[in-house]
């Protein structure tokens, strides 16, 4: 009795394999073939939408992180203008002290004019990148 149903299971078995392996009708596998194009033309497209929203974030991103690299920027550049206006300024002055009466007064003169210059000219340096 075990022999004959195992038997038959095989004999099953076999039938069921061979079933799996039967071709489809040229019109199934035209619409089956048709689907799965649509769908992978679906999958591509919202892959497509995805990508492009990424790379939009990113370059919005990059575009912020690079007005803020430039802004810091000048902002440093400004602080560096100043202080070195200022270190030749007090240079300047320091000069001028070999001077005496009306000589020293306009070397002092000058010398803060052209500190005043130096510190508008960092200014609209720092001011005309932002």
């Amino acid at each position: 009795m075990k022999t004959i149903n195992a038997l038959a299971a095989s004999v099953l078995c076999m039938l069921s394999l061979a079933a799996c392996n039967k071709a489809e009708s040229p019109s199934e596998v035209s619409h089956d073939v048709s689907s799965a194009a649509s769908e992978s033309a679906h999958d591509v497209n919202e892959a497509r939408k995805d990508a492009a929203s990424s790379v939009g974030e990113a370059n919005s991103s990059v575009a912020s992180e690079m007005a803020e690299s430039a802004s810091t920027a000048a902002s440093a550049n400004y602080d560096v203008a100043v202080a070195k206006a200022e270190g030749d300024h007090k240079i300047a002055i320091e000069k001028c002290e070999a001077l005496s009466g009306a000589a020293q007064k306009d070397c002092k003169d000058k010398a803060d004019a052209a500190l005043d210059s130096a510190k508008a000219d960092a200014k609209a340096q720092r001011d005309g990148v932002r």
